[in-house]
């Protein structure tokens, strides 16, 4: 039997494609720019919705990590102009809702996502802290265990921060760069990407998590 087809939408260099082929999916990532180090089975270069309104027949399941910027902790700044950076969630949601497939959609903690999974690296025995919510379709209600973040969230300044760009790091954070490429890698289960795309990724084990479960509901016809 073939694998179920995904596609990948917004992909960057694939740190959720990674998790969704360990989970058994053939994955197609879209993106906007060149992604060179893309881990997927294939990758095209084109803007998401038209790619999508083109080609969206061809799949069994959806995901999509729109731009988060405009939904991050920066848009409650002040002085702030967060109009440049759109707003995609939505779309992506009617996008999806309109072939009756199943979807996942991902991004920041606040992100307008619908009954959305927050999964958490120390969930998966990551090293690393990074919340992400995930939109599901059909709903996931369970994550695999509880987060235990606040044993890796960085304080103080200067040389208290120093330990978290060190290659031996014991926890590492993501979130400002923050990180040294070594260590990045090794907390997120990450060998491919370079130290910018690693702080634009997600850790693998999350979808791996998510793709499982999609992947019963469309060989089984189950519910999440």
């Amino acid at each position: 039997m073939s694998k179920p087809v995904l596609l990948d939408l917004f992909c960057k260099a694939g740190g959720a494609a990674k998790g969704y082929q360990r989970a058994g999916f053939h994955v197609v990532g879209v993106d906007n720019q060149p992604q060179p180090n893309y881990c997927g089975d294939e990758f095209h270069q084109a803007d998401a919705g038209d790619f999508f309104s083109q080609h969206f027949q061809e799949f069994d399941a959806f995901h999509a990590s729109p731009p988060c910027h405009g939904y991050s902790l920066l848009s409650f700044a002040p002085n702030r102009n967060m109009d440049k950076y759109p707003k995609m969630v939505t779309d992506v949601r009617e996008w999806f809702r309109f072939t009756g497939r199943p979807y996942v959609i991902e991004n920041v903690p606040q992100a307008p996502l619908l009954n959305p999974l927050m999964l958490c690296g120390t969930m998966f025995g990551l090293r690393v802290h990074k919340h992400r919510l995930f939109e599901c379709d059909p709903v996931i209600y369970f994550a695999p265990a509880t987060c235990n973040n606040r044993q890796i969230k960085p304080r103080g300044s200067g040389a208290n921060l120093a330990q978290y760009y060190k290659d031996d790091a014991g926890m590492v954070t993501v979130a400002g760069h923050m990180f040294s490429k070594t260590a990045g890698s090794k907390a997120m289960g990450i060998d491919w990407m370079t130290r910018a795309e690693l702080a634009e990724a997600i850790p693998p084990a999350y979808t791996e998590y998510i793709g499982k479960l999609l992947f019963i509901a469309i060989r089984q016809g189950a519910t999440l």
